[in-house]
């Protein structure tokens, strides 16, 4: 008898498509299932391997052995003409034929169920009472008046984002559809809203008239329409006007009493509500060349408004991102947070922004159990506020949390499915746990909505894919955006050197020894990442400061991901995780994903993975 013949009269082939069947079934169900609980990425890499391992052993096994209706026997003792050892062929049979339509079902359960989410653009589950706010057209006799225009909007998205039961699209997406002139429907479905206002301001001198509009998305149906006439001292009170209109039209109930006011009543100065709203649009598009021109009208609003709360508490948020964009302020900035958000919190202790800029401020100093307690604090004033929730899910993320962050990124794009930054942060994840298809679908989606630095994420994805030439140009782009008071050669060079050759890196190398020859205040935390993807780790674990320049969020989570474990097995990262405050931070709240704790003030990160998303 040959070989094959005696392999198929022992039910080899059986029982090794049934071994093959059921490993796969077991790890595809262990991959849908431990993203669930957070289970460490390195189990799943375990059950993989010990499968793969285990097959020539299951193989081997059915060779001597096979179960039979009477239990487990030596194949010698099998009679193959009788009905047992035929029926052990249909069982096993039977259960391949088992498995794998339960494999069917799991593959087209995981393809049209389970990654149908919010983040990659999957169709949302629509409520009645949703609705979302488009900017206001300016129809003022100069069309000078857009940033106000755009404030109107932004106050009633807000002021309805207070009421209980109804869904608000996020600013940046309601945003996005500024001036595209889109049909209302296709807005609708892709914000998953029953409902879109749309409106136009115009404003002269101390009049001002708006006008906002509601209308069904499904088919274009205006449920409701009306003009407000008032001056620019009452502008609250036509905000507050119109926003319970819309609630009584939709029908639903207010946050606590009826007599509660959804409009706050910001500023009693027209002008410096005005200022404001200027200095909000630079704040809202992250323009950090014009800073300083936001901060001049938050401060003149404020000579005239010394009690405007909003007013401070979005001066502290600015100052907050300043270090980014001008590392040179980085210790007036601060300086400038702590005041601002003191002086916000005293005048109206409610607002949650203050004390999310001062944990971005803190966290750059390296006090990261204050910065926790800070975020955690503006996430207990307002759950639902987009600047706090994201800033939190940076700062878990930088600190070691990745699952954490990933669920607080989760949150945010179930709000605002369009703040680039979000997406950016949240794809990066999804690259760092092995998908990189789901990366890759986020980090496009906010190129397409405008992050210019979003080539910091997208690199990665290129690398994955081998298409090193593009890698190097996102990695150069983004690395040119994020790297203030570098040479503008720099952000090339080093690209080059990370994905080129040789030669090319050590061209990118000098181009670093030649910025830190110049012995900067603080070292961009470009350059400690770029020492990172050129694996010159011992360098950047000596340079690592806790405060690198204001941008320490653009190598923090390098170490959190699959090359980062590199880094974390070496000797000097035990001594940077101390010397940068995370260790205190660890004490306090945990381990992070990837370190087990040994004691305190002592963790292993050697032998943990980046969290799954």
């Amino acid at each position: 008898m040959s070989l094959f013949a005696e392999l198929q009269r022992r039910n080899v082939y059986r029982a090794a498509v049934f071994y093959a069947a059921a490993g796969w079934l077991l790890v595809q169900v262990a991959t849908q299932v431990f993203p669930l609980f957070h289970v460490a990425e390195w189990v799943m890499r375990w059950i993989v391997v010990a499968v793969v391992i285990g097959f020539p052993f299951a193989v081997l096994f059915s060779w001597f052995y096979e179960w039979t209706p009477e239990g487990l026997k030596r194949e010698s003792e099998v009679d193959r003409s009788g009905p047992i050892a035929k029926g052990t062929g249909k069982k096993l049979d039977r259960w391949i034929i088992a498995i794998l339509a339960l494999a069917v079902v799991l593959l087209l359960a995981d393809k049209f169920v389970l990654h149908k989410d919010a983040g990659e653009g999957a169709q949302l589950t629509v409520a009645a009472k949703s609705v979302a706010v488009l900017p206001f057209s300016d129809l003022s006799p100069g069309h000078d008046q857009e940033y106000f225009s755009d404030g109107m909007a932004e106050e009633l998205l807000n002021a309805l984002a207070k009421v209980k039961d109804l869904k608000v699209a996020g600013r940046t997406s309601s945003f996005y559809y500024k001036g595209r002139n889109e049909d209302l429907r296709a807005i609708g479905k892709a914000l998953g809203v029953a409902n879109v206002l749309e409106g136009s301001v115009r404003k002269q001198g101390e009049k001002v008239r708006i006008t906002a509009q509601l209308i069904r998305s499904e088919d274009g149906f205006h449920l409701w329409s009306d003009t407000f006439d008032g001056d620019l001292v009452d502008v609250f009170e036509l905000q507050e006007r119109i926003a319970r209109a819309i609630t009584s039209k939709l029908q639903v109930l207010l946050s606590g009493e009826k007599d509660q006011r959804l409009v706050t009543v910001a500023t009693s100065d027209p002008e410096a509500y005005a200022l404001y709203l200027q200095a909000t649009g630079i704040f809202n598009r992250r323009e950090g060349a014009k800073f300083p021109q936001a901060v001049a009208a938050l401060e003149q609003a404020l000579k005239l408004d010394p009690n405007f709360a909003r007013a401070h508490s979005r001066l502290a948020a600015i100052h907050g991102l300043e270090p980014i964009y001008a590392p040179d302020a980085a210790e007036s900035s601060r300086a400038a947070v702590e005041r601002e958000a003191a002086l916000a919190t005293q005048i109206d202790s409610s607002l949650a922004e203050p004390y999310a800029a001062l944990s971005v401020a803190l966290g750059q100093q390296g006090r990261f159990v204050e910065a926790r307690a800070a975020i955690e604090h503006a996430l207990a004033l307002d759950p639902d506020d987009i600047t706090s929730n994201f800033w939190a899910g940076v700062q878990m993320i930088n600190t070691g949390y990745s699952g954490q962050g990933s669920a607080e990124f989760d949150r945010v794009l179930a709000i605002d499915p369009l703040l680039p930054n979000a997406l950016l942060w949240r794809g990066i994840q999804y690259v760092y746990s092995g998908d990189i298809g789901r990366g890759e679908t986020l980090l496009k989606r906010a190129a397409d909505v405008g992050l210019v630095h979003v080539g910091i994420g997208l690199h990665l994805v290129y690398a994955a894919q081998g298409r090193f030439a593009e890698a190097a140009q996102q990695l150069a782009e983004g690395l040119r955006v994020l790297g203030a008071g570098l040479p503008a050669e720099t952000p090339t060079i080093i690209a080059q050197g990370v994905y080129g050759d040789a030669a090319a890196r050590a061209k990118a190398l000098a181009a670093i020894d030649g910025y830190l020859a110049t012995k900067p205040a603080h070292v961009s935390g470009v350059i400690l990442y770029s020492l990172l993807l050129l694996g010159e780790n011992e360098r950047a674990l000596a340079q690592g400061t806790p405060d690198a320049a204001g941008n320490n969020a653009v190598y923090f989570h390098f170490f959190w991901s699959p090359a980062g474990r590199t880094v974390r097995a070496m000797p000097a990262f035990k001594a940077f995780i101390a010397r940068i405050g995370l260790v205190d931070l660890w004490d306090r709240y945990g381990a992070p994903d990837a370190c087990r704790r040994v004691a305190r003030g002592d963790y292993d990160c050697a032998a943990g993975g980046t969290a799954a998303p």
